[in-house]
């Protein structure tokens, strides 16, 4: 089928203006002109449907650029598309997660100011800000850790600090999967594989990096216990770690 520039916008459910903002910067390719006429056709109809899926998954542009570019079957998007699914298949506003998580807006505006909440689309210009389910657990944790009395600021301080830390682990994480999986898929195997094998992996890492920090923090907590001589609340903490276990359920 052969379409005008409007017939595509419609089709696609896309406005002119985008569509001609994506050609410019590479995203779509040019139509074939009839004199002064552009002429779009059914690969440009599936081109800018790709390009809102993929923006649905919360890529930036400058990246789904570089996606499309490599084809629709590349290892690249696969892993890519695999990333995404784990974060969740909701995307939510800030007021939607306000609304779920029970933390004023102002408040995870305060996290996001401090680097400790990112949208999925970090990056994009548009300033419509979509967040992961994963997030509406994470504000709800803090906002438990504020009613157990935590100054905020000193609390805020803590995370920024925890954020940094696993950063910086999380890269060196990253390079090690780059290096030792990836590299050795490109030589060859379904684009998928390397996908399915993240999708294995970050169960396994998240429940070891999960169990290390609270067995670390339960042991650090009793020997400072220890080092003031709290007889009865040591003996009840030293009953709590003997008797919990930590469970991570992956869903």
């Amino acid at each position: 089928m052969e379409y005008r520039i409007e017939e595509l916008a419609s089709l696609a459910d896309e406005k002119v203006d985008t569509i001609r903002y994506y050609q410019a910067r590479g995203l779509l390719a040019r139509p074939r002109r009839e004199g002064r006429t552009a002429i779009y056709s059914d690969d440009h109809v599936a081109a800018l449907r790709q390009i809102r899926d993929y923006q649905a998954q919360g890529f930036p542009l400058a990246l789904i650029e570089r996606l499309l570019n490599e084809g629709g079957t590349s290892k690249g998007a696969a892993l890519l598309s695999a990333v995404s699914a784990e974060s969740g298949a909701r995307k939510l506003t800030r007021a939607q997660l306000a609304a779920e998580s029970g933390v004023p807006e102002a408040l995870l505006g305060s996290l996001h100011a401090a680097g400790l909440l990112v949208p999925l689309n970090a990056g994009e210009a548009s300033g419509d800000e979509r967040y992961a389910e994963a997030d509406v657990q994470m504000a709800k944790a803090g906002l438990d850790l504020l009613s157990q009395g935590f100054p905020l600021d000193e609390l805020l301080a803590l995370a920024v600090l925890h954020a940094r830390g696993i950063e910086s682990v999380c890269d060196s994480a990253i390079e090690l999967f780059d290096q030792h999986v990836r590299k050795v898929d490109r030589s060859g195997g379904e684009p998928t594989g390397v996908a399915t094998t993240f999708r294995t992996l970050l169960p396994a890492v998240t429940t070891l990096v999960a169990v290390h920090f609270q067995r670390t923090l339960l042991q650090r907590a009793l020997q400072r216990l220890r080092e003031v001589e709290e007889g009865e609340t040591l003996e009840a903490a030293v009953a709590a770690v003997e008797t919990g276990v930590l469970e991570v359920k992956w869903t």
